[in-house]
């Protein structure tokens, strides 16, 4: 039913990995941009580079397509997005697309970069429209990749996507704006959003994404409580939105259970043993479906 572009480059692992997580898994071909996932709702996948998919969702070319709010806005795509998918190249994030000088130079904002100064980066439609809003005329060059290797000896300015700006800093860069964020996007063609069967399809389809990321980084906590330390457990629990707590069979002990945070579990465990908690079990979750 559904066409799908799925993103290559920096994205494709943890894109992979989460349709993996989804029970929507790829299955490669000995073409290297064609796949398939057997899944009755999907028809056919292609892997494209993200900067393309918005333009092809928008054209029709594709039902559905996961890209960046960087390319969507570079490609100026009228698109319907369906879902804000917080991950990117290693894991959950936000990407930034920033402005860039050497490490030595006085510029620092984007408003003190001199006129006719050479622009390098691989979104010349933002990177130009930002310079025009500031008023100052700027030379853009389209980068072809490794844009930060072409500063200072070819050009002035970098502007360039990021995650912890790492890349700039080994290359002797400091950032001095920012001048987007951008998250990955699920995006849909209009007409086969508008279309029952399809967006029927393409909603079933985001809440098994959604689900597998609102799961990361989250575990399910269980743990057995007598009636008189109920009270004193439950006040340690930080939940989604409250505990469950079932009275067990032909007993005063009751079990709570609760989703809480990976990284807070090492200090809630102890606090919830302090309390009375016992038979504590911690439990990872494949998918949180609201």
């Amino acid at each position: 039913m559904l066409s799908i572009a799925l993103p290559k480059g920096s994205l494709q692992e943890q894109t992979l990995k989460l349709f993996t997580e989804a029970d929507l898994p790829v299955q490669r071909s000995s073409r290297e941009y064609t796949v398939t996932i057997d899944d009755e709702r999907i028809e056919a996948v292609k892997i494209l580079r993200p900067q393309e998919i918005p333009k092809y969702v928008e054209e029709g070319y594709f039902d559905l397509g996961i890209s960046g709010q960087d390319c969507i806005t570079e490609a100026g795509a009228d698109v319907v997005e369906v879902a804000d998918m917080p991950y990117a190249k290693t894991g959950a994030g936000v990407m930034k697309m920033v402005i860039a000088v050497p490490e030595d130079s006085p510029i620092g904002k984007a408003g003190d970069i001199e006129p006719g100064s050479r622009v390098t980066t691989e979104f010349p439609n933002i990177t130009k429209k930002f310079f025009e809003n500031l008023g100052i005329q700027v030379d853009v060059f389209y980068s072809f990749g490794a844009t930060e290797a072409k500063v200072p000896e070819i050009m002035d300015v970098v502007v360039d996507l990021t995650e912890t700006g790492s890349t700039l800093r080994r290359n002797n860069l400091k950032i001095v704006e920012v001048i987007m964020e951008s998250t990955t996007r699920l995006i849909a063609n209009k007409v086969s959003w508008e279309d029952a069967g399809k967006r029927r399809a393409i909603e079933e389809i985001r809440t098994l994404l959604l689900g597998v990321l609102d799961a990361r980084g989250r575990v399910l906590l269980s743990m057995n409580v007598a009636k008189e330390k109920l009270e004193d457990v439950v006040a340690v629990l930080p939940a989604m939105k409250r505990p469950t707590v079932a009275p067990l069979y032909n007993s005063d002990y009751f079990e709570i259970s609760t989703v809480v945070d990976k990284n807070s579990v090492n200090i809630i465990i102890p606090q919830l043993k302090a309390k009375g908690a016992e038979d504590i079990l911690e439990q990872n979750i494949s998918k949180i479906v609201r």
